[in-house]
């Protein structure tokens, strides 16, 4: 049996063999540190292969560049021995949910995400934390960098430490630590996203400019959406303007994609609910009195105040018996050169005026679709232009603007309220989260957040999902940050920023309720070292503490259980998928999904067991290496499940 590899994928080979698809010929072999033949990439050949014309060497072009930038690349490639344990203590309905809450640093966590959702997430969204140019980091990733070697390697200073420059670069460490940051966390992003996915990356002004052309480097300037605007509380003390706002930056996967699906975003219109509510209500005391439901419908539009979005609902001034509308629009071509074909009036049956600028439907024959739709209304003749009608309750919303209003005040009171306390400071606003994420996706579409904080984004999704019985998922990472001592966090019991964002999960499904058939739960996986015990030291390196270890394959601490995640990050398989746990002749078998991995992870498997997983025909097996006593005894067992269930693959750990 093969065995697996119990790490993160290897994404540097992977890319290698992206790149061996394509041109076949720049892929060479090269040694490793260890002296091992790996595939390596001639990067010469790849330049001219990708050049019309013969390349002399290295070109300057347009790009983000920084100290430090080749490393902050290598780290998102390099695999790590790392896996997810299952926190069931922790998590709310551990066995039926199918959202996802992972503790831990979000750079080994997307790695360990890469082959389970590989191209299934619809939605990121991710608030990093903002650069405030000091050297307390949440994130001190290996390569980080202190003041004098970034001044080395920055080229401001030389071999023997003295300065080449008068002016040195006081401030662009901190920019150089913040690219070093979010750069391989946002290379490992992009290839989760779905081919018609996105990326929705909130900041503020100190790295806006930087993150854009980084953003342009790994989506692709083309790709870029939008560039959207949330204004959220003046600053009387500033000295010279109050910066109040932030900003979300919103790139595409793959906008050609969007464009050739024909995708149009769009968002309800703000009150239509309560207009539908309100035009039922008059139907029913009025029927079909068209003309006074017309005045009551006027009078309510206009009784909200001018900056009131619902006011809005008005423009649709008119009602009949597809609920208000408007045919105040314009029919001819925009900007002129319309087509000019023949409509006759449907009353006189002589041709209609022809507008200016040509009819603004291009073909004679989608306009008389219109026309038989109800969309199109004629005047009394045909020296009166037709009119296109819209009808409010037939709209499919509104396109969304660049420009917001969210004031942060009223999010901190909301959480503080939620919370009984102010438990964490500056938590974004939930409700403008619910509103982009709806915009974005689709019910059963998975979004995920990787600098969770609070779990705004988490409350998002549960509030939608309740309002709206959709089925969207999320999964949250959030590493375990401190809080500050003596504070309002620690004072409510509260150990770590991870541990406020899961109570605030509990307390939202709660608020929920059982009742609305939301999935209100969650499933908290924390990152940690391999299962695996390190079997490759020597006897002179073993300690005493080490000795008990290196008996099993298996550290001492953890469970089959244990086991089991980490075979599904390293086959790629869902981590919410439901786990069914059974007793098999007096061991414990695990089974995932209805039987789509079958493993038992027993110190003895014994042949009866081997024989009642294979009779169920299961996807996959997998079993503990170290449980069969023998050679003989795994060569037994592949036989048995090669004759009984041939499609099954079969791997030992």
């Amino acid at each position: 049996m093969d065995k697996l590899k119990m790490q993160s994928p290897d994404l540097t080979d992977r890319n290698i063999g992206a790149i061996a698809d394509l041109f076949p010929t720049v892929v060479t072999e090269s040694l490793d540190a260890d002296g091992n033949h790996v595939r390596a990439v001639d990067f010469d050949a790849l330049r001219q292969e990708l050049s019309d014309h013969v390349v002399e060497g290295p070109q300057e072009r347009y790009q983000l560049d920084w100290p430090g930038k080749r490393a902050a690349s290598l780290a998102a490639n390099v695999p790590i021995a790392k896996t997810l344990r299952p926190v069931r203590d922790e998590s709310v309905d551990f066995e039926t949910t199918k959202n996802i809450f992972i503790e831990g640093d979000n750079l080994d966590a997307l790695k360990l995400l890469q082959e389970s959702y590989l191209g299934k997430v619809k939605l990121i969204y991710i608030d990093p934390p903002y650069n405030t140019g000091n050297d307390e980091f949440v994130y001190p990733d290996d390569y980080t960098v202190g003041a004098a070697e970034h001044l080395a390697r920055s080229g401001q200073v030389n071999d023997a430490g003295e300065r080449l420059r008068s002016n040195p670069d006081s401030n662009g460490r901190f920019h150089s630590d913040w690219l070093d940051m979010i750069y391989p966390r946002i290379k490992l992003a992009r290839s989760l996203l779905t081919p018609d996915g996105y990326i929705v990356v909130s900041i503020d002004d100190a790295e806006l400019s930087a993150l854009e052309l980084l953003l342009d480097e790994v989506f692709g300037a083309s790709n870029k959406l939008a560039v959207l605007v949330w204004d959220r509380n003046r600053k009387n003390d500033a000295r010279f303007f109050s910066v109040g706002h932030e900003y979300m930056l919103v790139y595409a996967r793959d906008k050609a994609t969007l464009t050739d699906r024909g995708a149009r975003l769009r968002e309800p219109q703000v009150g239509i609910a309560e207009a539908r509510e309100f035009i039922a209500d008059a139907r029913n005391r009025l029927g079909e009195d068209w003309d006074a439901i017309q005045v009551e419908w006027r009078k309510w539009t206009a009784s909200f105040a001018k900056d009131d979005e619902r006011r809005k609902l008005g423009r649709f001034s008119k009602v009949g018996v597809r609920g208000p509308f408007r045919d105040d629009g314009d029919i001819a071509w925009p900007g002129g050169g319309g087509p000019n074909y023949e409509v006759l009036h449907p009353t006189t049956g002589k041709p209609c005026k022809v507008p200016r600028g040509g009819w603004r439907y291009p073909a004679k024959s989608r306009f008389d679709e219109l026309v038989a739709n109800g969309h199109i209304v004629f005047g009394a003749d045909e020296t009166t232009l037709p009119r296109p009608i819209r009808y409010l309750f037939e709209s499919d919303g509104l396109v969304m603007g660049s420009v917001h209003y969210s004031y942060a005040q009223t999010a901190a009171v909301d959480f503080e309220a939620l919370m009984g306390g102010k438990v964490f400071d500056n938590p974004k606003n939930w409700k403008d989260l619910r509103r982009i994420i709806e915009y974005l996706t689709d019910t059963g579409d998975i979004v995920v957040d990787f600098f969770a904080g609070s779990a705004s984004t988490g409350h998002a999704i549960l509030d939608l999902n309740a309002a709206t019985k959709s089925q969207r998922r999320f999964i949250l990472v959030q590493v375990a940050e401190p809080v500050p001592e003596k504070g309002v966090a620690e004072t409510h019991g509260h150990a770590t920023i991870s541990g406020i964002a899961r109570d605030r999960l509990r307390r939202v499904g709660d608020a929920i309720g059982k009742a609305s058939e939301t999935d209100a739960g969650f499933r908290v996986l924390r990152v940690d070292t391999t299962n695996m015990a390190d079997t490759s030291l020597s006897a002179d390196e073993l300690g005493q503490p080490d000795l008990l270890e290196a008996v099993d394959s298996v550290k001492l601490d953890r469970t089959d259980e244990d086991l089991l995640f980490q075979v599904l990050v390293d086959w790629g398989l869902d981590l919410a998928e439901p786990v069914a746990v059974e007793e098999v002749g007096a061991l414990r078998v695990m089974s995932v999904a209805d039987g789509a991995l079958i493993a038992c992870f027993a110190d003895e498997i014994t042949e009866a067991v081997v024989k009642e997983i294979a009779s169920r025909h299961p996807v996959r097996a997998v079993f503990l290496d170290a449980g069969f006593v023998s050679d003989a005894a795994r060569i037994n067992a592949e036989q048995i499940l090669r004759e009984v269930s041939p499609v099954t693959e079969v791997r030992t750990i």
